[in-house]
């Protein structure tokens, strides 16, 4: 289905398609720019498939000055600007414009320069997370941050949208592990944000470029932090008869002062589908597990191990399972990382959602979505972050079946909206785009708005950098309040309001 922009959030220009076509060939290869429907529908959506839009143009710049270049010529003629990595993000952050450019950034895939010294990698956009770790294992060491999609997600992509992963607990999110970004403005001027050192001069200007959902500029290469392989890792599963009870024990292992690398639940329709999908040895009759991964020296790995252990067993666990090696912790993580395919199977369609709520807050939270799911009459399935109280929910329906995507939207806006109430926020990595927009009006008010529109205009004045994403206009939020207020529906599917 194709949705069009709301009037007040698109940038109109007058630019004649055929005279910009020739512009763009006077500095691209033909086969970096892409015209014609068939070769754009590809690009029409990312992982957020439920909103297609074809592009204008699609360019794939082989440069960094390619890429400098294509945005001064849109700068000058008034045309905006859509980036996209690999296409695997799940907010509709890259959904094209139609009179726009897609500027597709796969070609600048480059590991640039791997520095075990300095434990640091420099690397192009395009280069995928997992190629990083790849690249760096000869040397022992390996890059962090790890997104389920971590073999396709690109590290321009993981910038974009301050991606996080299964071992963010302890070893933090993009934003913890980027020293120093190299960004295009729309008018094409190079910026570098940060230093080669742990602490850059300045303003924590990598900071402010993290999570920005390419509206500030085009990210061209970052330099990220290698950390050295861990001499010793153990991974416990343990399984709950309840979804209140994993989560309740999740609060035990933090408050006892263990941080995990990686504390991550799945609840039983979850586990159902994964292991039928990947057979990672999952204990199916459980109301659901929790994989909980120690790192560190062999001595304190054991202490931590058995520690974890005696507190997952008092806080209800019904069986806590060790890894009997490598290959079987694998296994676990392999499952946990095929969920979203996995779940993908029980239904002809799903909607992933992404919100954090405080850990201590998690059962709770846990309850008013099962709640919201009999409500709607729509199953979910839960798969999350516990540690850090990044919630994951997948929320069943049929696009076939009318009324239905409308009908699943409204249960996403009413879980995010319940995270907030909770104390959380409506994303932690899966950032805005198009997807969270209206619930941006539930975080935050019209001063904070104000404030994330002036450092949008600080960057790109025009407002062409990915216009209508992430920050909602003041206009939108009274428009979506009124209806919220006085219990209107929204109308999600055609997507009136982008």
């Amino acid at each position: 289905m194709a949705h069009r922009p709301h009037p007040s959030e698109r940038v109109p220009h007058g630019c004649d398609r055929d005279l910009f076509l020739a512009e763009l060939h006077a500095f691209l290869p033909e086969n970096c720019v892409l015209h014609r429907q068939e070769d754009l529908r590809v690009y029409e959506c990312d992982g957020l498939s439920a909103y297609t839009r074809l592009p204008w143009l699609a360019v794939l710049p082989e440069t960094v000055e390619q890429a400098q270049t294509l945005l001064r010529l849109c700068h000058a003629n008034g045309v905006p600007v859509v980036a996209r990595g690999a296409g695997t993000g799940l907010a509709g952050g890259a959904l094209p414009l139609d009179n726009g450019v897609l500027l597709v950034l796969s070609k600048l895939n480059r590991i640039l320069a791997i520095d075990p010294a300095n434990r640091t990698a420099r690397v192009q956009p395009g280069v995928r997370n997992l190629a990083i770790s790849e690249a760096a294992a000869p040397f022992g060491l390996y890059y962090a941050p790890d997104p389920s999609s971590q073999i396709a997600c690109t590290i321009g992509g993981n910038i974009a949208e301050n991606s996080g992963g299964v071992h963010c607990l302890k070893y933090g999110l993009t934003v913890h592990n980027v020293q120093q970004v190299k960004m295009l403005t729309m008018d094409g001027e190079l910026l570098t944000l940060g230093g080669s050192g742990l602490d850059g001069p300045g303003y924590d200007l990598p900071a402010l470029a993290m999570g920005s959902e390419g509206m500030l500029g085009v990210v061209v290469e970052a330099t990220v932090r290698l950390l050295p392989k861990p001499p010793a890792v153990q991974t416990l599963l343990a399984a709950f008869a309840s979804e209140e009870q994993a989560g309740h024990a999740v609060a035990a292992v933090i408050s006892a002062g263990l941080i995990p690398a990686g504390l991550e639940m799945m609840d039983n329709l979850s586990i159902r589908a994964t292991e039928a999908f990947v057979h990672a040895g999952y204990p199916v009759e459980a109301g659901a597990i929790l994989l909980c991964e120690l790192d560190g020296t062999e001595e304190q790995v054991a202490a931590e191990t058995e520690r974890a252990r005696r507190i997952l067993q008092q806080a209800g666990a019904t069986e806590v399972r060790l890894a009997a090696g490598a290959e079987q912790r694998q296994r676990f993580w392999a499952g946990r990382k095929s969920a979203f395919p996995a779940v993908g199977r029980l239904s002809p369609d799903y909607y992933c959602m992404d919100g954090t709520i405080p850990r201590k807050r998690l059962a709770e939270v846990l309850g008013r979505i099962a709640e919201l799911s009999k409500q709607f009459g729509l199953r979910v399935a839960n798969v999350f972050h516990a540690g850090d109280g990044n919630l994951h929910p997948l929320i069943f329906y049929d696009a076939n079946r009318p009324g239905d995507l409308d009908k699943a939207e409204d249960l996403g806006g009413q879980i995010l909206e319940a995270c907030v109430a909770a104390g959380g926020t409506i994303t932690g990595e899966h950032g805005v785009g198009i997807e969270k927009i209206n619930q941006m009006c539930v975080q935050f008010g019209s001063a904070e708005l104000e404030q994330f529109h002036a450092v949008k205009a600080a960057f790109d004045p025009q407002g062409l950098l990915n216009p209508g994403k992430a920050i909602p206009t003041l206009a939108r939020c009274a428009e979506f309040g009124r209806m919220h207020i006085h219990g209107g529906e929204l109308p999600h599917s055609d997507l009136e309001r982008f």
